[in-house]
């Protein structure tokens, strides 16, 4: 058991700081690089739980792919040059490596088992089997396919019209996977616009891909090119720091290096309805957007977020709560019924934490109403073995006027594994 105690320091955050790399990227660029021709190359590699998840897999299925500090080279075998694994392809707690993975291997002329940690074999994988098996994959796993281990066999696929109706983007990459070797067309209504980075993987390889509006179109696909990039800070993990600043009057953080996607932006449209001040400015374009980002404290004010707005902050959502929670007014948060099926119910973690801190957070079905307080009080959290859940309860515990002592806080490695040394450098707090 790995637990903490955060002592109460509320201190303004100074300075800056430069977030670890792009986890959804990280999880891209070995998958890509794998699937393409040619060497592929990328700094800033993620090496969390969940991406060393996803390039053992793809070691497992022959590609020679090796990590030396934060550089991924990845010598790719082609679109048809995957072998069958001898062993279960075990995956831990990410869905993005089992959903993703699903649609390729949809594509693949052998047999292969996924399986994954009790957390994710609990999570719906139906969203992505029930198309995929449409399209002409066999898969099965219980409840028809909709929890791990699933069992796939891939052939001559299909291609289909989808509604994403879900926005989500795991399943809308598992699709554009597996149309890479159907026949036909594969079009995806994205109705939601969900993030893109897929599809701007798929574009710079040399995939048929058209976008248009919120219809994505893929057509099958003979080879892939091999890219060379970097890979920016991840602006899901950066968060946690930013909401601080935001929340924090007197702070004033520079983020440096940090993914600028449209697609993934969602946490600031939010704070600029709250009345924070930041300031935004691009250094790059390769693969994705990036630069810097500079963040000034001050009071925030209450807000609305409704379901066309989740996809883009759906990772964020927790720490969005804590500021709430702190703002002035009220807020409400619906149309998020996804945050159920996360690593753990995020709506009933974040509400009891949030409440057995003083806050007043009414859980509804698809979201919350929050009615903002002044601070917080010290005291214990829930863990749920959710590392999103963890690190924003560390966040709220610096508008808190005694120490919070989290429980299991291990899972934080799964996405972010220097998150609480970055927390005592950027906030001053002593954590025991």
């Amino acid at each position: 058991m790995t637990s903490r105690t955060i002592k109460a320091s509320a201190q303004p955050l100074k300075g800056s700081y430069v977030p670890p790399g792009d986890k959804s990227l990280s999880h891209r660029a070995v998958m890509f690089g794998s699937l393409s021709e040619g060497i592929s190359t990328y700094k800033g590699f993620l090496a969390s739980e969940d991406c060393l998840h996803t390039l053992a897999a793809f070691q497992k299925m022959g590609v020679n792919a090796a990590l030396e500090g934060d550089v991924l080279k990845v010598h790719g075998v082609g679109l048809q040059g995957l072998s069958e694994p001898n062993e279960e392809l075990y995956l831990g707690n990410s869905g993005t490596s089992i959903r993703l993975i699903l649609g390729i291997l949809a594509g693949q002329r052998f047999e292969a088992i996924l399986s994954g940690d009790p957390s994710l074999s609990s999570r719906p994988m139906k969203r992505v089997t029930e198309p995929l098996k449409q399209m002409g994959a066999q898969i099965k796993g219980k409840d028809n396919g909709n929890f791990a281990p699933l069992r796939i066999r891939g052939g001559k696929l299909k291609g289909i019209d989808y509604e994403n109706h879900l926005g989500s983007a795991q399943v809308k990459s598992a699709l554009l996977f597996a149309g890479l070797y159907a026949d036909g067309k594969t079009r995806i209504h994205d109705m939601l616009r969900s993030r893109d980075h897929s599809e701007r993987f798929l574009l710079s390889s040399g995939a048929s891909l058209l976008v248009k509006d919120d219809w994505i179109e893929i057509s099958r696909t003979e080879k892939l090119i091999g890219l060379n990039g970097q890979i920016p800070g991840d602006i899901s993990s950066a968060a946690f720091f930013i909401a601080a600043a935001a929340m924090t009057p007197g702070s004033e953080l520079t983020v440096k290096n940090v993914c600028l996607n449209p697609t993934r932006m969602g946490i600031l449209n939010v704070l600029k309805k709250m009345g924070a001040h930041f300031e935004i400015e691009q250094s790059g374009v390769i693969p994705e957007p990036y630069g810097t980002l500079k963040v000034f404290g001050g009071r925030l004010k209450g807000t609305r977020i409704e379901k066309m707005e989740i996809p883009a902050v759906i990772d964020e959502l927790p720490v969005i709560m804590v500021l709430m929670a702190l703002a002035e007014g009220e807020s409400i948060i619906s149309g998020a019924e996804e945050l159920r099926v996360k690593e753990t119910d995020r709506i009933a973690s974040m509400t009891k934490n949030l409440n057995a801190a003083g806050a007043r957070v009414e859980e509804l079905p698809d979201g919350c109403i929050i009615r903002g307080i002044a601070s917080l009080k010290g005291g214990h959290a829930e863990s749920f073995f959710d590392h999103r859940t963890v690190m924003s309860m560390a966040i709220a515990s610096l508008r808190m006027e005694g120490d919070l002592h989290i429980d299991e806080t291990a899972c934080v490695s799964t996405s972010y594994p220097s998150f609480f040394s970055d927390f005592e450098r950027l906030t001053g707090s002593t954590i025991l």
